[in-house]
């Protein structure tokens, strides 16, 4: 899952676009959209994170890559690779 954050989608018709443009860009995306919190999730087809950002600021968009967090097995309650005790 690639995340942006994009302070500038402020309303239903900028998530419109913006998801329009990453289906242009990668029709087998899939595009979540959280308003309130200016996320776009794309859990990409074809297209790279940097091909989605570039989409996305086509459409006139200023889009910030979000780090993925570190997911930390252990806390999962599972082990990394299953071969752990």
């Amino acid at each position: 899952m690639i995340t942006f954050e994009v302070n500038d989608m402020t309303c239903g018709h900028c998530a419109s676009t913006i998801t329009k443009a990453l289906k242009s860009a990668d029709k087998d995306a899939k595009v979540t959209i959280d308003l309130a919190r200016r996320l776009v999730k794309v859990e990409p087809g074809d297209a790279d994170a940097q091909e989605l950002r570039d989409a996305i600021a086509e459409a006139g968009y200023a889009p910030v890559p979000v780090a993925a967090p570190a997911v930390d097995a252990a806390a999962q309650g599972g082990t990394c690779c299953g071969s752990c005790h």
